[in-house]
């Protein structure tokens, strides 16, 4: 029997959408390149604007999402204690992995020298933006105006906020009550907003594949092969080695059941290149798929979008040996302990969007001298290794 488009699952409508994208990207690049029509009409238009519609609606959910889903998960703890202990432990457990995730960097980049012999004639100035400090980032943690940090997106403002509020809430006693009920209805709303968005999911993952795979320098990914795989492997052996045991050890769940659940939210992530833009759809498949309570999956996993930021981690610290080598730097055993601290302290201020690891970077090659124009190097595949 053969079945009709809509009694497809969602995971197998996204693929189907990434890998159709990924062809038509390659086909119109490889034989319309020169259409004027294609490129105006089709890939910088229809492709385009649907693309960007998509990633403007998933992001329109953040916001309203994380901010009612904290303050319901928040406000439902009548005890602040346990809410103290689950901040704790799962800030512990970000930081834990996401050190462990530059140190397998590290240790991969020191084994396999990626950079050693590289070709630095094509170096073009590359001028970062400004990274932030370590002490400005724990500053600025805490709004100064939760209004601007609700309209700005700062997640980690729009957290620290939340929480505040949902204490508050389940402190007033009474009048707490109402409101508490109040977001509830909010929280369930947001939900079925993101079950119906998810609808237009393949169509938005199609025309985002579609577009990238039209503009992606190839010639990259060949001058760079060596850096490539390695980031490949340690991302994907963090993932099935790291995480897995981690999930084995302390829940004694079955790591193929967890990755096959997940499947959704992992599809979404990589077509989107984004933690952020992928919160909502996170957050329907732990608590529908997995049954994670919302007081916990409302806090854990917009806390985590920005805080435990290992790819990116593990990004920092493959690039750093690449370039260290590349420019025939060494660097000693306390440098690298450096990155290792810096990188980790750096994830908790870097946003869930694409592109951004490229700052944190400039952060963690200026701490241990090594020179900016190196990140030049490694910019032509980072859009597909952010994905």
């Amino acid at each position: 029997m053969i079945k009709t488009w809509s009694q497809y699952s969602l995971t197998t409508k996204v693929l189907v959408g990434m890998v159709s994208g990924l062809v038509t990207g390659l086909v119109i690049r490889t034989f319309l390149a020169d259409s004027f029509f294609v490129a105006h009409y089709i890939t910088d238009g229809l492709f385009h604007v649907i693309g960007q519609i998509f990633i403007s609606s998933l992001k329109m959910l953040v916001v309203p999402l994380i901010f009612t889903s904290i303050i319901c998960g928040t406000c439902s703890l009548s005890d602040a204690s346990t809410l103290g202990r689950l901040g704790a432990k799962t800030l512990l457990l970000y930081l834990f992995t996401t050190a462990v995730a530059i140190t397998l960097a590290i240790v991969a980049g020191l084994i396999v020298k990626p950079g050693v012999g590289a070709n630095l004639e094509a170096v073009s100035t590359f001028t970062p933006e400004e990274a932030p400090t370590i002490s400005d980032i724990l500053i600025h943690l805490f709004p100064d105006n939760p209004v601007e940090a609700l309209a700005s997106g700062n997640t980690l403002q729009i957290i620290v906020f939340a929480v505040l509020f949902g204490i508050a809430i389940g402190a007033a006693g009474q009048p707490g009550e109402r409101i508490a009920r109040i977001f509830d209805s909010l929280n369930a709303v947001m939900m079925k907003l993101v079950a119906l968005l998810m609808n237009i999911a393949p169509y938005g993952v199609f025309c985002l594949m579609a577009k990238l795979f039209t503009t992606i320098e190839l010639s990259a990914i060949a001058s760079l092969a060596k850096y490539f795989t390695l980031l490949l492997f340690v991302l994907l052996f963090h993932v099935l080695v790291t995480y897995c045991s981690l999930l084995k050890v302390f829940t004694g769940l079955s790591p193929i059941t967890f990755l096959s659940k997940m499947e959704d939210a992992a599809m979404f992530a990589f077509s989107t290149a984004s933690s952020n833009a992928t919160i909502p759809v996170s957050m329907e498949t732990t608590t529908h798929r997995f049954g994670v309570s919302n007081q916990v999956a409302s806090f854990t996993i917009p806390l985590g979008s920005t805080v435990n930021m290992d790819g990116t981690a593990i990004m920092q610290g493959v690039a750093t040996v690449f370039i260290a080598q590349a420019f025939d730097i060494d660097l000693t055993i306390s440098d690298y302990l450096s990155v290792i601290l810096t990188a980790t302290l750096a994830s908790i201020g870097t946003a869930g969007v694409p592109g951004v690891g490229m700052v944190m970077l400039a952060m963690v090659l200026q701490q241990v001298g090594l020179p900016l124009e190196g990140i030049a190097l490694v910019m032509g595949v980072d859009r597909l290794l952010d994905m």
